[in-house]
């Protein structure tokens, strides 16, 4: 009995901690898929000439050098490390776990063709529902292969990406022309719901093709990582990992932060050309190590008295993790397209990125309202049922009052 009793505040210490982690990635990806909403000219080749101050830059670079390509990874090093989890419960409930995991792709696809085709045109579910197939395949291999592909990949795309660029160089593409691309989006924006929603519908395809070249490969390689972490249960006891935690704070982070600064500076001051392929690729070979910084600093932040605190703030959103997601994309939407109140290329960069902490702070305060209720969020129950092929529990068990509640 004594045993039983310690593992368990074990097991949902170590959960909160993966929730928390889901709710930090959360944050990441609000500051940058912002700039998608606010700014027309973002992930293009010119900068938005209306706010091209040194305050406008410096905002813009340090988004550029904490945030862009760092976080996606984080969630999909998540996505691998919920993979195993997903094998562990098939396993548990005797239920088998391949047609219960194609289900469940199935019901993300379905979110994430949903999510792009009306919120947001640059959603990331569709290619992590494929990806997760490639996982699927892989399953049996063991965590040192995972951990080579996933090198193998990193290295490779980086590789490919930095040699791009020097031929742009060679051909002298030192930065971008101006982009067409540009105008349209701001006019869709600035127009109606049904311009708004054209204009996503619109670039759906085209914006999941850019996405499987610019994104998959990493996202895949992080699901590896993750998928070896999960196999090895590095969150069920990380104090076992202390002497490779130091390593990568000690290494990883310094490594990391040159490529994201090499990456920052050709986004904001070189965009478009050769300078920033090169940038990009560099930035896609040292982005990993990086993000492995943000968890170990993370991990070793909630096992603090504070970090406590933060975990438990946290957890709530990562526990609504793909809830979460999409509603930033639908407030975003009203904050600044067609939808709402069409922002776009109204808000500096400065007011733009003030938006992440109040948006991201009132998803705290309602998921954690929300999960009083329900055990889990209106996204994750929908793709619960894909995946069980069966009506989960919509209300927690024990919402009603008790008498003695109603005094």
């Amino acid at each position: 009995m004594t045993g039983t009793t310690s593992r368990a505040p074990e097991r949902a210490r170590r959960l909160q901690n993966v929730d928390a982690l889901r709710g930090f990635a959360l944050l990441g990806i609000l500051a940058v898929n912002v700039w998608a909403f606010a700014d027309p000219y973002y992930a293009s080749t010119e900068t938005n000439p209306g706010f091209d101050s040194g305050l406008d830059h410096a905002v813009r670079f340090v988004v550029s050098l904490l945030f862009e390509t760092k976080f996606y990874l984080l969630f999909s090093f998540l996505f691998g490390y919920s993979f195993t989890l997903q094998m562990a419960a098939a396993e548990r409930a005797g239920r088998g776990f391949v047609p219960r995991m194609l289900r469940r792709q199935t019901g993300l696809l379905a979110i994430g063709l949903l999510h792009g085709a009306f919120l947001y045109y640059g959603e990331i579910l569709s290619t992590y529902a494929v990806l997760g197939l490639v996982l699927l395949a892989c399953r049996n291999i063991s965590p040192s292969t995972a951990l080579r592909l996933g090198a193998a990949l990193i290295v490779g795309s980086s590789a490919v990406w930095m040699l791009l660029g020097l031929a742009q160089l060679a051909a002298g593409e030192i930065t971008g022309s101006a982009a067409g691309d540009a105008a349209g989006k701001l006019a869709a924006f600035q127009g109606d719901a049904a311009a708004t929603l054209g204009f996503h519908s619109g670039h759906l395809t085209d914006t999941l093709g850019a996405l499987a070249v610019l994104q998959a490969p990493s996202a895949m390689a992080m699901f590896f990582f993750g998928f070896a972490a999960g196999r090895v249960r590095m969150f069920a006891s990380p104090e076992r990992y202390r002497f490779a935690a130091d390593r990568v704070l000690r290494f990883g982070l310094p490594f990391g932060l040159i490529g994201a600064g090499a990456y920052a500076l050709a986004a904001a001051y070189a965009p478009g050309g050769g300078l920033e392929t090169v940038a990009f690729g560099f930035g896609q070979l040292t982005a990993p190590a990086l993000t492995a910084a943000y968890v170990v600093a993370a991990i070793l932040l909630f096992r603090t008295s504070f970090g406590g605190r933060v975990e438990t703030a946290l957890a709530p959103m990562g526990r609504m993790a793909l809830t979460n997601y999409l509603l930033q994309s639908l407030t975003l939407g009203v904050l600044f397209t067609g939808y709402g109140f069409g922002l776009v290329d109204r808000l500096p960069p400065a007011a733009v990125i003030a938006v992440v902490p109040i948006v991201f702070g009132a998803q705290m305060i309602v998921s954690r309202l929300w999960l009083r209720a329900h055990p889990y969020g209106p996204a994750e129950w929908a793709l619960r049922a894909a995946t069980l092929a069966a009506v989960p529990p919509w209300r927690s068990p024990r919402t009603t009052p008790s008498p003695n509640d109603r005094r």
